[in-house]
């Protein structure tokens, strides 16, 4: 594997510099699976009316006839980003993405890619469903994430859409013989584990402070820290006020792609530690006040759900019990809750969880003195009859926040309100039906029945107490 640089860019290592780097020395890598070849030229074919063609053993059509094709256009193409650097770091590589140099919209449709950006040109390999976009510049030219005037022409140079990257080790590009194009440092960063920014234009998006506080929930436990000058532009960008203006879609995908990660806690101490929790999650950030043990208790939660691979639900759930801080009343943590769920668009089942087990949490530490009629009026709300699977999920983000020095606690109350639920599960409808009832009155019947059962149920409970 070998590595060619840009020449040196500007040295420094204040807020909003980039250090110089030193050429890397050539290297081959053995392990490399080979890249097609990615240089294509649209070129006169002599003697033939209908004009130029394309040549290429990258699709396997043959020649492309192109009516409007210039004399010769020469396209590169590159392997960018992520797959270059889960490679370089020994992880497995999810998807990968190029970067074409060289090229035009109508060149990219007349090889048969399917145009998807509507912001900016992205094209869609016909076989592979990989992504391709031309490389591009950008200029802020208003407020938030979607600020920003775009442009894409073949002069523009591979060094040039590196720089609008978010951090170095993102802004690697591999060639098609394995050579690595290296302008901003990102090779020493993975060395060091470093999380830093490529320029200055870093400070112009606000979707970077979740970016890179999700890259640092997906790092840690592999050493990498943020570069104090890349949180300070991440400090830069909660005071300007610009994380009002990103969507809530936009900001709902880094949140719950972060929650996934192996370190989710580390997404919030990241918030936390650059300002932006109080803007981003104004409802969460009394939780989590400098030493609050209320909040080390939630990032310990997050940590189980990690731990545990509890899926999102679960871990949206025990992040919002902390709405409204330590001492908030339910009625207080119930409406945080909802205008968390609201602002972040988050979905239906997410939503739904959250608010339950905001609802029943202290219901289900509680479950053993619970009367039956409130045992029963929880697990209708969890409707554990058409929906179990929400129920489990109640459970497990109990066994997740229950207090705990590391593993997530095995609670007795589990057994005692799976008991419960599937008790109410199994009294038959069938002797209701022979008995006539119908409609709403067979509703009020079944209800009954199963609160009957469910009395039994606590009665047991309390005698083998």
């Amino acid at each position: 594997m070998g590595v060619r640089r840009a020449p040196a860019i500007d040295a420094g290592r204040q807020a909003g510099q980039h250090p110089s780097h030193a050429p890397a020395r050539q290297q081959r890598g053995g392990d490399r699976q080979p890249l097609p070849r990615h240089e294509l030229r649209l070129t006169d074919v002599a003697g033939n009316a209908r004009g130029p063609f394309l040549s290429t053993n990258l699709w396997p059509y043959g020649r492309y006839p192109l009516s409007s094709a210039p004399t010769e256009v020469v396209m590169q193409i590159y392997k960018v980003g992520g797959a270059v650097r889960d490679r370089l770091l020994g992880r497995a590589v999810s998807e990968v993405d190029w970067v074409v140099v060289g090229a035009t919209p109508e060149v990219m449709q007349a090889l048969g890619f399917r145009p998807v950006g509507a912001d900016f040109p992205v094209f869609l390999h016909p076989q592979s469903g990989e992504e391709y976009a031309l490389a591009r510049t950008e200029r802020k030219s208003g407020r938030g994430y979607g600020g920003f005037t775009f442009h894409a022409s073949p002069e523009v140079t591979l060094e040039e859409d590196l720089q609008r990257r978010d951090l170095t080790i993102n802004a690697i590009a591999e060639d098609e013989q394995g050579q690595l194009i290296d302008p901003y440092g990102g090779l020493r960063d993975l060395q060091a584990r470093l999380l830093r920014h490529v320029s200055p234009a870093f400070a112009e998006d606000p979707l970077r402070v979740l970016r890179v506080a999700r890259f640092a929930a997906r790092y840690t436990e592999l050493g990498f820290r943020i570069a104090d000058e890349t949180l300070e532009l991440m400090r830069q960008l909660a005071r300007s006020g610009e994380l009002s203006a990103l969507t809530a879609e936009r900001s709902w995908k880094e949140i719950s792609r972060a929650l996934m990660e192996p370190r989710p806690d580390v997404f919030i101490q990241v918030l936390q530690a650059c300002h932006a929790l109080p803007e981003l999650f104004p409802e969460l950030a009394a939780s989590f006040e400098e030493q609050s043990a209320h909040g080390e208790a939630l990032l310990g939660a997050l940590r189980r759900c990690a731990k545990h691979a509890q899926p999102l639900p679960v871990r949206w759930a025990c992040l919002l019990l902390g709405s409204a801080g330590p001492a908030a009343s339910q009625e207080a943590r119930l409406q945080a809750i909802a205008a968390l769920n609201q602002c972040c668009k988050a979905p239906r089942d997410c939503q739904e969880l959250a608010m339950l087990f905001g609802r029943y949490h202290q219901d289900a530490l509680d479950a053993r003195t619970l009367p039956a009629e409130a045992l029963l009026d929880m697990l209708q709300h969890f409707d554990i009859y058409r929906r179990p699977e929400r129920f489990e999920h109640f459970i497990a983000a109990c066994e997740m926040t229950a207090p705990a020095d590391g593993a997530a606690q095995p609670l007795p109350q589990v057994d005692y309100l799976r008991a419960a639920a599937k008790t109410a599960r199994e009294v038959a409808i069938k002797p209701l039906l022979e008995q006539g009832h119908q409609g709403a009155e067979l509703g009020k019947a079944l209800a009954a029945a199963r609160l009957e059962a469910l009395r039994r149920h606590c009665q047991q409970n309390a005698n083998n107490g």
